[in-house]
């Protein structure tokens, strides 16, 4: 979230920044500021109320040590304790109201995020590679159908439309693919892998930005206290939630293998066949804990992190920054990197790589200690490397031969057990 005093002593700048993702936030500043306004008034009187009976009390003191009637003081000061409760409860109040308004306003786009309605206006930073020159080419649904790679239909019995069982050399590939990912980023990348709970608790899940907003596109139970990870930056970044860090330990580096699951509640193109949008996805994240002053170096080198998966597999690939109007949510800046699809004869984007600075740091109490041993929040960036699904897409439609096989990439070959599949 946001930091109060910002909010506090330059409305407007905040104000216009956030007027830059492309909606008016302006009713919710200035609710932030009222109820702000409203628990520090009542502070003061309470902290008065204190200074008051505590006058009050030494008063009585000195009256009685001299014999002298002090009923009227005590009488005065008999009502302070009610005041004084009610009081509490008001600051408290509003305290909450301010925490809850707070949640709901986004994060504040950074000073260098190009300006821009949606995502038409986002700029092309760089390509990789290029497209391959296929003798035939075919969407992945029929090369899955015709290699038996996964199946559609009888995953719809089990769980309904938006879900794939792979089998036999499709399901042996995705976790290849996973054993692959996770190698290279705690080998070559130097990341720590972790194993998270896939089952979250609502606190987690508030403190990465996914609630209040977006809880129709999450999978709960318990009556909303759990939810099914959306993601592994839910439980990874979480894992240091109400920490003080040692800056010798920063910046910490984990990737994390998790299915994902979402409802993507309302999101065109889910239920059309083909594994581009699914509820359920497997998905090799990467998560960083860093400081202020390092961030933005660090999402440069998350993001060439997750480029290198793909520039290793040989896949044809660029990279766009995401502009003001096609930010996330918690963002203050984010890179996608698209994938070339030779059967969609598209870009797929399979990482989002973002640095959200202290906005969920802020959620989740996750601080570090600096040099001058003052107690600050992190800064917090996470990225896909990479999103399954559509790396598997692009994989097996960029890998056809005229024969109908697949060749796969040959830092694949050992994960897989063979340089195809045929």
């Amino acid at each position: 979230m946001l930091d109060i005093r910002l909010i506090r002593e330059n409305p407007d700048e905040v104000k216009s920044r956030l007027a830059s993702r492309g909606g008016d936030f302006s009713a919710r500043v200035d609710a932030v500021l009222t109820c702000d306004r409203h628990r520090r008034e009542t502070e003061t009187q309470l902290q008065q109320l204190q200074a008051d009976r505590k006058r009050l009390s030494a008063e009585i003191g000195a009256l009685r040590a001299k014999g002298l009637d002090s009923s009227a003081i005590e009488a005065e000061v008999k009502g302070f304790g009610d005041r004084m409760d009610a009081l509490h409860r008001a600051a408290t109040d509003y305290d909450e109201k301010q925490h809850d308004l707070l949640l709901c306003i986004p994060n504040l786009p950074a000073a260098d995020v190009p300006h821009g309605a949606g995502s038409g206006e986002n700029p092309i930073l760089r390509e990789w590679g290029g497209k391959p020159a296929l003798e035939r080419v075919e969407d992945h649904v029929a090369i899955g159908e015709r290699l038996r790679l996964f199946d559609f239909g009888r995953a719809a019995k089990i769980s309904g439309s938006g879900f794939v069982c792979f089998t036999g050399a499709g399901a042996r590939l995705e976790r290849a693919l996973i054993s692959f990912l996770l190698d290279l980023h705690t080998g070559a990348n130097g990341y720590v892998e972790a194993s998270p709970p896939f089952l979250v608790r609502r606190d987690c899940m508030i403190g990465t930005g996914q609630l209040p907003k977006f809880e129709e596109d999450m999978y709960g139970v318990d009556g909303g206290e759990l939810f099914l990870a959306p993601t592994a930056e839910v439980p990874v970044t979480n894992l240091l939630r109400d920490e003080l860090v040692p800056l010798a330990e920063l910046p910490l580096k984990f990737a994390a293998y998790t299915p994902c699951f979402r409802r993507e509640a309302g999101s065109a193109g889910l239920g059309t066949r083909g594994l581009i949008r699914m509820h359920q996805f497997d998905k090799v994240e990467l998560v960083k804990i860093a400081t202020p002053e390092t961030s933005a170096t660090e999402l440069e080198s998350l993001t060439a992190d997750a480029e290198h998966a793909l520039q290793v597999l040989g896949l044809h690939y660029r990279v766009i920054e995401l502009c003001t109007g096609d930010l996330g949510f918690g963002s203050q800046k984010t890179y996608d990197i698209e994938v070339w699809s030779p059967g969609q004869q598209a870009y797929l984007e399979v990482s989002s790589c973002s640095n959200f600075g202290d906005y969920q740091a802020r959620r989740m109490n996750l601080r570090f200690k600096d040099a001058a041993g003052k107690n600050r929040f992190c800064h917090t960036l996470n990225g896909s490397g990479t999103a399954l699904a559509r790396l598997y897409v692009a994989l097996i439609e960029s890998g056809l031969q005229p024969d109908g096989s697949i060749r796969l990439p040959e830092p694949l070959h050992r994960y897989f057990g063979s340089d195809r599949i045929a």
